[in-house]
């Protein structure tokens, strides 16, 4: 049992590695003129390691939809900071969009998953609905790629961001650039940047659940 377990947990870990790699060969590929990617990000400290990446090869557009976060005062807490932080280490080269706020959405899309654990298919939906509308909104505005900074962080998993992504770029026909953004001290450089820039870092991921599954009940 043991050794099956090892080796479902190295392809497992193969595999998010490659996510990785795929994005590398991707970007080799891109030529001077930078193509147009929308970025879908959760927060500001998130978003810094991944933006540093990416803004050599892409003309980046900033979404920030994440009607998942609880409660509004957290929600508008974190655009600011993402704000804040794309002002100050990207002021002329990246835009920010702040999409709809309706926590509804959220609520309704994970309707009858409220006590599903951290990481399980709560989660899952609550990537894709957050992605689905970074797709539709790129193939809307003429993006030519689009991303989500989600997969920064330790607690999420690459593997399934990458397949919804690869889904959704079927859906609608944009390109979804693959990611595993926590390798190479991606996540580290986050933490860095987060220290150098001042950045507001949250203790929860973002819903009213995961909140309260660490205790927190705010405001």
């Amino acid at each position: 049992m043991a050794s099956k377990f090892s080796e479902i947990l190295m392809i497992k870990m193969a595999t998010q590695l490659n996510f990785a790699q795929q994005m590398d060969e991707v970007l080799k590929t891109l030529g001077p003129q930078r193509p147009k990617l929308l970025l879908h990000a959760c927060c500001g400290p998130c978003s810094s390691a991944v933006l540093e990446k990416l803004c050599r090869y892409f003309e980046i557009t900033v979404l920030y939809y994440n009607p998942n976060t609880w409660p509004a005062e957290e929600y508008y807490r974190r655009g600011e900071e993402l704000k804040k932080f794309v002002a100050q280490a990207h002021p002329l080269g990246v835009t920010v969009i702040e999409d709809r706020y309706d926590p509804q959405e959220f609520y309704t899309a994970v309707q009858g998953l409220e006590n599903e654990p951290e990481r399980g298919g709560r989660c899952t939906v609550c990537y894709r609905l957050r992605m689905r509308r970074a797709a539709q909104y790129a193939k809307e505005h003429g993006f030519d790629w689009f991303t989500t900074t989600l997969s920064i962080s330790p607690h999420k998993d690459a593997a399934r961001i990458n397949q919804i992504g690869q889904e959704l770029e079927a859906e609608f026909g944009i390109r979804h650039l693959p990611s595993d953004f926590k390798k190479h001290n991606g996540y580290l450089r986050s933490l860095q940047l987060s220290e150098e820039y001042g950045l507001y870092r949250q203790d929860y991921c973002g819903c009213e659940f995961s909140a309260k599954a660490r205790g927190i009940e705010k405001y």
